[in-house]
């Protein structure tokens, strides 16, 4: 197992995490406000972000590594053509941005396990980030059943 390369995974992990982090913030205020009921799942999912980006930190320090604590490139263009997206959509912009949502959190549960399947964590990496795919599986699960229970 190659340091450098566990360090670079978790890096790639935490800038998904910001992007996530990002993403959420760019959605408040559009939708929460209008469904008060999915507030506080919102609220938490924010907090366990925050936890979540925290936790890779420490992993990458822990191995000496440097934390690229920002954004990916990826995550602003697809945060940029969301917002485009959504300035053309006509009729439900609740329902589109739960979609956003969900698709963010289907990216993240594949870069989560790509990284679990790519064998270069250590053991504490691997519980940790196999702990974080869990929750990003229940916060897409959470999101996917708002999605469907709004287009009803």
């Amino acid at each position: 197992m190659n340091n450098e390369q566990t360090i670079s995974v978790l890096n790639d992990l935490l800038q998904i995490t910001n992007d996530r982090i990002k993403g959420f913030e760019k959605v408040e205020g559009k939708v929460w406000e209008m469904y008060p009921d999915i507030k506080d799942e919102y609220d938490r999912m924010i907090s366990q972000s925050k936890v979540m980006k925290n936790e890779l930190i420490n992993l990458i320090t822990e191995k000496n590594g440097v934390p690229q604590d920002s954004p990916s490139i990826a995550g602003a263009i697809h945060r940029t053509w969301i917002d485009i997206k959504n300035s053309f959509t006509v009729g439900n912009l609740e329902n589109s941005t739960l979609e956003n949502v969900v698709f963010g959190e289907k990216a993240a549960i594949e870069a989560y396990q790509n990284a679990l399947d790519t064998g270069e964590l250590c053991e504490k990496s691997t519980k940790i980030v196999a702990e974080q795919l869990r929750n990003l599986k229940d916060s897409y699960r959470q999101f996917k059943k708002i999605e469907e229970y709004k287009k009803e």
